[in-house]
């Protein structure tokens, strides 16, 4: 069976899409596969090139948005493991290009097979009736882009191929929600005054960065959503897990540490983009999506009642200043760019460099 959350076009005839866009519930059996169009929402099997202009929620222009979508989903071999993905062309991603001779690799990591309290069992357990498409109870298994399709039991990740079935290292089949917090201020010389890139002209932002233990690379001090956890929670305490190393204090350290928080998180802010992410971890039936936020310290006098300590998922912690030469984990350079252009800050010495849209 395949379940169309959207996307038609792979296998329904042109007459049928368009009588399905006039109806709210309609239900197609067309041979060779039933097709069940949910509800009429933005098509979830677009080629990757069309699927990024119309996600992320990006309220300002990225001249980096058609290049966003499956590099780093691409690469081998997978993250913690020998496994090699099957080669992807760059024309083969899109699901609506026919390739009859796909051949993913099947994998899952033993962390995951282990059965911990964070992720699904195997799709075939019989005591396992995933709800996809919705909530299941406390888990959210809405993506961020809208349905999804769920082909043989086993959700289809949005974008395109990745040469890797199974979960890889993720624990829930179809999205994985994660909540990345980005904590900015402006750089200052000894006077307090804001500095300048002596080129643009334009401010320089700080953003606090993490080095993640597991594979060595920079990125947003973010994390996953717990299993009925406001996205608003989240991006609080995993700030104050991996940035201010929270789970290690005292309970009156918290009890301080969460005042400061508490401020720092109220204050004005913005969503820097919500839905799926490149991340090298996704596989063909599960994918990571995120909500990124950003958390504007004006003055900096908030985050100096914060001293950085690098605590759970991080090894080291600091203030990074931010340009086009940073090189972060999975997209987080891509939320970065998005942050220095709502904030009008310097991002890249070279005007060619500027968005043509």
């Amino acid at each position: 069976m395949l379940l169309l959350g959207g996307a038609l076009r792979a296998t329904v005839p042109r007459f049928a899409r368009a009588f399905a866009v006039f109806s709210v519930t309609v239900t197609l059996s067309i041979p060779p596969a039933r097709c069940v169009l949910q509800r009429r929402l933005p098509l979830s099997n677009l080629s990757a090139d069309y699927w990024s202009r119309l996600h992320p929620v990006n309220m300002f222009n990225s001249c980096d948005a058609k290049k966003f979508y499956h590099s780093k989903a691409l690469t081998s071999p997978y993250p913690g493991s020998h496994v090699e993905r099957s080669r992807v062309p760059e024309d083969k991603v899109s699901w609506l290009i026919e390739w009859e001779d796909y051949n993913p690799v099947e994998y899952t990591a033993r962390s995951v097979l282990a059965g911990p309290s964070w992720a699904d069992p195997q799709i075939n357990d019989k005591s396992f009736s995933p709800k996809f498409n919705e909530r299941d109870g406390e888990v959210e298994r809405k993506s961020l882009n809208g349905l999804y399709v769920v082909e043989n039991g086993r959700p289809r990740n949005p974008v395109g191929r990745t040469g890797l079935t199974g979960r890889g290292l993720l624990g829930r089949w179809g999205p994985n929600h994660a909540a990345d917090p980005i904590v900015t201020r402006w750089k200052r010389d000894g006077s307090g005054n804001k500095i300048a890139h002596p080129v643009t002209g334009k401010n320089i932002l700080q953003f606090v960065a993490i080095k993640r233990r597991d594979c060595g690379e920079w990125a947003i001090p973010g994390g996953m959503v717990d299993p009925g956890e406001k996205i608003s929670a989240t991006l609080k305490r995993e700030f104050g897990e991996e940035a201010l190393n929270s789970l290690q204090k005292s309970p009156e350290e918290k009890a301080e540490l969460e005042k400061q928080l508490h401020k720092l998180f109220s204050q004005e802010h913005f969503v820097v983009y919500r839905g799926y992410v490149d991340d090298p971890r996704n596989t063909d039936n599960a994918w990571m999506e995120t909500e990124a936020v950003n958390y504007h310290d004006e003055t900096g006098e908030t985050m100096d009642n914060l001293p950085l300590e690098a605590g759970d998922d991080a090894g080291v912690v600091k203030w990074v200043d931010i340009s086009e030469d940073l090189k972060l984990y999975a997209s987080h350079n891509y939320f970065i760019k998005l942050v220095t252009d709502k904030r009008e800050a310097h991002w890249s010495e070279d005007p060619s460099r500027a968005c043509h849209e």
